[in-house]
């Protein structure tokens, strides 16, 4: 049954939700919202728990963002790294009033995040590993300027990454995600990371990748 939640969202029951289950994270892109990944939750392993998560600032016309991204000629594109900050806090919050509402594992998480969600999700993860199991990573980039303070002394022993990127990617660049893996391997994070030939999205067979990596890391 739905609870309610801090964030909007949508929630899919593992098979057996009487049962404590592995589950999945969703965390969408930017003008999105808690439907767009949450279209292929049927196509994941009935095993999971899915939770499909809609970021807090409202966009016009529709969508949402977990934090702005602005334009002007002095500065070109940048993103609001104050909103990101908080948004990291907001879903890392939602994680604990996850635990205490639904029957889950709560030491067998995974964060699921695509764009923006991709960022927030490596955010959570390397501030707060304690929480999270798995990342999968989608067409995103790891943002230094959001982790919290001294997170490299974090203890990252349990935690696993799957990264990929499209090569064509106009929107964030291929070369910001080639830097995650050596990134991650600096903290000793074991990193799966694989490159499609398609712009920003995914490809049909970077999902079917990453549901093998997942049953992989499932237990």
């Amino acid at each position: 049954m739905k609870q309610t939640l801090s964030l909007e969202h949508n929630y899919r029951p593992a098979k057996n939700p009487s049962e404590a289950s592995p589950l999945i994270i969703m965390l969408h892109g930017f003008g999105s919202d808690e439907n767009d990944l949450f279209s292929f939750a049927s196509e994941l392993p009935d095993t999971y728990s899915i939770i499909s998560l809609r970021a807090p600032i409202p966009m016009q016309p529709n969508g949402n963002a977990w934090y702005n991204i602005y334009f002007d000629n002095s500065n070109g594109k940048f993103s609001d790294t104050d909103q990101a900050i908080v948004s990291r806090d907001l879903i890392s919050d939602c994680i604990d009033e996850i635990i205490k509402k639904y029957t889950i594992k709560k030491d067998n998480i995974t964060l699921l995040g695509f764009s923006q969600g991709t960022i927030l999700s490596f955010a959570v993860a390397l501030s707060y590993p304690e929480k999270i199991k798995n990342v999968i990573g989608l067409s995103g980039y790891i943002n230094e300027d959001i982790l919290v303070d001294k997170y490299a002394k974090n203890d990252f022993s349990k935690l696993n990454v799957y990264s990929s990127h499209g090569t064509v990617d106009q929107v964030i660049p291929v070369e910001w995600a080639r830097r995650t893996k050596p990134f991650l391997q600096k903290l000793n994070i074991d990193c799966a990371y694989s490159e499609f030939p398609v712009g920003h999205g995914v490809a049909p067979q970077n999902f079917y990748e990453l549901k093998n990596w997942l049953e992989q890391h499932k237990d």
